[in-house]
Parts: C-alpha cells; structure tokens; sequence
C-alpha cells in the first residue's frame, strides 16, 4: 500500500513538473513573438492558463475570441468564432489539422521540441526574434 501510494505521488509530482517546464517554454516562446498588438492569452489547457495567469507579461482571459494568442492543446476545443487568433499547438499533427496554426511545441523522446511555420508566420504578420530562428520550418514535415 505505502508503495502504491508512493508511485501515484511520484507519477503527480512528474506530471505538474512537466506542466511548469511546458509553461516556462511557452512563455519564453511567447515573449519573443510580436502580434503588434497587446498579448492575450487564452488556452484548452486549463493548467496552463492558470500557470500563465500569473505571469506578469501577459494577460489571460476566459473566452478564446477575446483572445490574440491561442495556445491550443485540442482541435476539438477551438470555436470557429476564434479561428482569425494567432494559434500556437501543443501537438506536433495539429499543425497539419489546423492550417491557421503557425507554430508547435510538443515533445518527443521526453524532449521538447518547437516548430514554427515560416510561411505562416509571413501570412500571418507574425514577428520572431533572433533566438528563434533556428525552429523555422518551411513547411510541415
């Protein structure tokens, strides 16, 4: 029993861990994008909206319209009345799903990994600093 109990402790502390690191990214990621216009957040994933909800650089808000940046965990989850937000993915497939999509951060063999379409960020009037660069893709592989 005290085994179990360890185990399922353990496997919540790993799973909140990673949720910060994912949040530390994303903010990173967030930080250096210019919408040219203030950054409003909205997101399916609850934890991330309050772990972001916090933060002192941006601003969250509950409905995704009201948003300007949309970090999206689920396809399912996005209205069509938010389809014209600037949309970052949380899964690497959701890039080819949701065409407005610009970017993804998703993880592969316990690693991050960001992506962000050049093309789209083009269309999309989207502008990236330096230390992003090296995660542009010309197209969804």
């Amino acid at each position: 029993m005290r085994i179990l109990l360890l185990s399922i402790l353990s496997a919540l502390l790993l799973s909140a861990s990673d949720t910060n690191h994912q949040v530390k990214i994303l903010e990173k990621i967030v930080s250096e994008i210019s919408i040219n216009k203030q950054v409003k957040i909205w997101s399916d994933d609850k934890e991330i909206l309050y772990a972001l909800k916090n933060s002192k650089k941006f601003k969250t808000v509950t409905e995704c319209y009201r948003a300007s940046f949309i970090i999206l965990k689920e396809k399912k989850n996005l209205s069509k009345v938010c389809d014209s937000v600037h949309i970052f993915v949380l899964n690497y497939k959701l890039l080819s799903d949701i065409p407005q999509s610009f970017g993804a951060l998703f993880w592969k063999k316990g690693r991050p990994n960001i992506v962000i379409i050049e093309p789209r960020i083009q269309r999309q009037n989207i502008q990236i600093t330096t230390n992003l660069k090296p995660y542009l893709e010309e197209k969804v592989w």
